[in-house]
Parts: structure tokens; C-alpha cells; sequence
């Protein structure tokens, strides 16, 4: 009869895991996963700085680009320490409280982004529908409060996944099959009737995961119409234009999040070096590719970057 291992009994710890079949390469590896961390740190901090400094930035449209800067940014420093410990000196250990803030955190900031880009959409809406109200309608203190929304939903819907799993009893193995800790993996170490995790995990992809998306296709769907009610193809492009970014930032977030869920949906049996590529291409790829989206599409973003390293230079 295998031991149960409660929250109460210390040491309590679970296991990391790096690369499966490839941890003897485990320092070679850590170069990408580096440069990608720095990227995202670095083109991240960069958005912040620019939009703050830049006072033609102070726009809605920019201040909802720094919502997003910001959860990238979070979503990096998350999954930085465990996953760079475990490549650079195979530390696996982390510590049960250790674990769960990651999981508070991983999961709030994922929430987050699809929620901030939810925001963003709405924001395109107004400013291609209803161009003439934009300024009245997104005031510096509505964005104050979709921001604030945006974190207490993220933080609500967090929350109670986070007691549900506390509260029960782990068995077997305290083995995971990532380098950081996520509510999927850590759910098949409990030994304990998991049905109302389940219900309501399921309830959480309905309201965030699924609802998001949908609404943002509402919102394209509106835009889209009001495009094709526009005079010249000239109009039309430019509008088009100034959704690229946003678009491409919803293709970043959604297609590998399918992706995982078709992963963990129809291909249980895949290696585990699948699911390990799959969920780390989930996380790290909004992080990294928003900066470089935003700086590249986004002509005002590119010309407040020079400004602002011109600036440092003349200093």
C-alpha cells in the first residue's frame, strides 16, 4: 500500500523534470532556453520603458501594449527559477509551498494574457468603430478599471483551483512532468476524489479559455464589417494594419494553446518529450515573439525605442 504524503508532513517536496532522455545535455540546452529568457526580459522591460517615457505613448492602445508587457514579464520570472536551476545544476527539488505560488502565479498570468488581449481587442473595436467616441469612451480611469478587473478576475479564478488542490492528500510519486509546476500535472499525484477539481477546472476553460477567444472573434467580426463598409481599399489597409500586431499576438497565445490541449486530448500516449516541447513552446513563445511583434509592426513603438537609446547615448 503506497504511503500518503499530506500537506501537514515536512519535508514535503515534488520533482522536476528537465528534457526527458536528454538530461545529460542538460547545459547545452540551457543556452536557448537563456536567450529566450533574455529576450523576453529584455524586449519586455524595453515596451515599459519606451511607453513611459514616451508621453505621445500615453494612449490606450499603448497602455493596454504595457498591461501585456508586464504579464510577459511576469510569465518569464515565473518559470526563470526552476526551469534554469534544473538545466544549469540539476536542482529537481521544489519545496510544496514553493510550488503552489508557482502554480498561483503560472496560472494567474496565463489567465491574464488572455484576458489583457481580450481588453485590446476591445479596445481595436472602439477605435476603428466608433473613432469619433474613443477618447470619451477609454479615459484613463476606465483603463484603470479594466485593469483592476483583469487582475481580480485572474486572481478569482485562480484562487479556489489553488485550495481545491491544497486541500488534498499526495501519493506515489512526486514526480512531475515539467520543469515548473502546472495544475494538469500536479492533479494525477493526488490520491483522492478529484471530481470537483475536475468540474470546476472545466468551468474555468469555459469562462477564460474558450469565452475569450470568442469574444475576441465578436469583436474582428464587428471590425471586419465596418472595414468592408468603408470607402477605399486605402482605408481598409490601414485599418487592417493597425489590428496586425493584435492579431498576431492572438495567433501567438491560442494556436500553441491548442495545441497542448490537442497534445494532452489525442496523443496521451506521445512521448513525454512531446509534451515537454509542446508546453514550453506555450509559455515562452508570447513572451518572446509580443516585443518583437510590437517593436517590428508597431512604427510608433520602433521610433520611441530609437528616442529613447538616442537619449542614453547623448548622456
Amino acid at each position: 500500500m503506497s504511503e500518503v504524503t499530506n500537506t501537514t508532513q515536512a519535508p514535503f517536496y515534488f520533482i522536476l523534470t528537465g528534457i526527458p532522455g536528454f538530461e545529460a545535455f542538460h547545459i547545452w540546452i540551457s543556452i536557448p532556453f537563456c536567450c529566450l529568457y533574455t529576450i523576453s526580459i529584455v524586449g519586455n522591460t524595453t515596451i515599459l520603458t519606451v511607453i513611459r517615457t514616451e508621453p505621445s505613448l500615453h494612449q490606450p492602445m499603448y497602455l493596454f501594449l504595457s498591461m501585456l508587457a508586464l504579464t510577459d514579464l511576469g510569465l518569464t520570472l515565473t518559470t526563470l527559477p526552476t526551469v534554469m536551476q534544473l538545466l544549469w545544476f540539476n536542482i529537481p527539488k521544489i519545496s510544496f509551498e514553493a510550488c503552489f505560488a508557482q502554480f498561483f502565479f503560472l496560472h494567474g498570468f496565463s489567465f491574464m494574457e488572455s484576458s489583457v488581449l481580450l481588453a485590446m481587442s476591445f479596445d481595436r473595436y472602439v477605435a476603428i468603430c466608433r473613432p469619433l467616441h474613443y477618447a470619451t469612451i477609454l479615459t484613463s480611469e476606465v483603463i484603470g478599471r479594466i485593469g483592476l478587473a483583469i487582475i481580480g478576475r485572474c486572481i478569482l479564478a485562480v484562487l479556489p483551483s489553488l485550495f481545491l488542490l491544497k486541500r488534498l492528500p499526495f501519493c506515489h510519486s512526486h514526480l512531475l512532468s515539467h520543469s515548473y509546476c502546472l495544475h494538469q500535472d500536479m492533479i494525477h499525484l493526488v490520491c483522492a476524489d478529484i471530481r470537483v477539481n475536475s468540474w470546476y477546472g472545466f468551468a474555468l476553460v469555459l469562462l477564460i479559455i474558450v469565452m475569450d477567444p470568442l469574444l475576441i472573434i465578436l469583436s474582428y467580426t464587428f471590425i471586419l464589417k465596418n472595414i468592408l463598409g468603408t470607402a477605399s481599399w486605402t482605408e481598409r489597409l490601414r485599418a487592417l494594419n493597425n489590428c496586425l500586431s493584435h492579431i498576431l499576438a492572438v495567433l501567438v497565445l491560442y494556436v500553441p494553446m491548442i495545441g497542448v490541449s490537442m497534445t494532452h486530448r489525442f496523443a496521451k500516449h506521445a512521448s513525454p518529450l512531446v509534451h515537454v516541447i509542446m508546453a514550453n513552446i506555450y509559455l515562452l513563445a508570447p513572451p518572446v515573439m509580443n516585443p518583437i511583434i510590437y517593436s517590428v509592426k508597431t512604427k510608433q513603438i520602433r521610433q520611441g525605442i530609437f528616442h529613447v537609446l538616442f537619449q542614453r547615448k547623448v548622456y
